[in-house]
């Protein structure tokens, strides 16, 4: 294949076939907010697709407001 072209499709690796990875939670942090945060996302790593997001977008909102207002933490 040229430099700077592109494989066929078939040619790459098919995401729908790799392992789950257990969902596994990140060392806490010390910062109860942003531990809590932590604890909702890997909670939800089992949910539907449709709560994960969600619980993602809430994880957004709260870890931003942590980061604009970090003494509240």
């Amino acid at each position: 294949m040229a430099p700077g072209s592109l494989g066929a499709m078939s040619d790459l690796p098919d995401p729908l076939d790799e392992p789950d990875l257990p969902a596994e939670r990140p060392e806490p942090t010390g910062v109860p907010r942003v531990d809590a945060v932590l604890d909702a996302v890997a909670a939800a790593a089992d949910a539907p697709p449709a709560e994960q997001v969600v619980v993602l977008e809430q994880a957004h909102a709260e870890l931003r407001r942590a980061l604009d207002d970090p003494g509240t933490a």
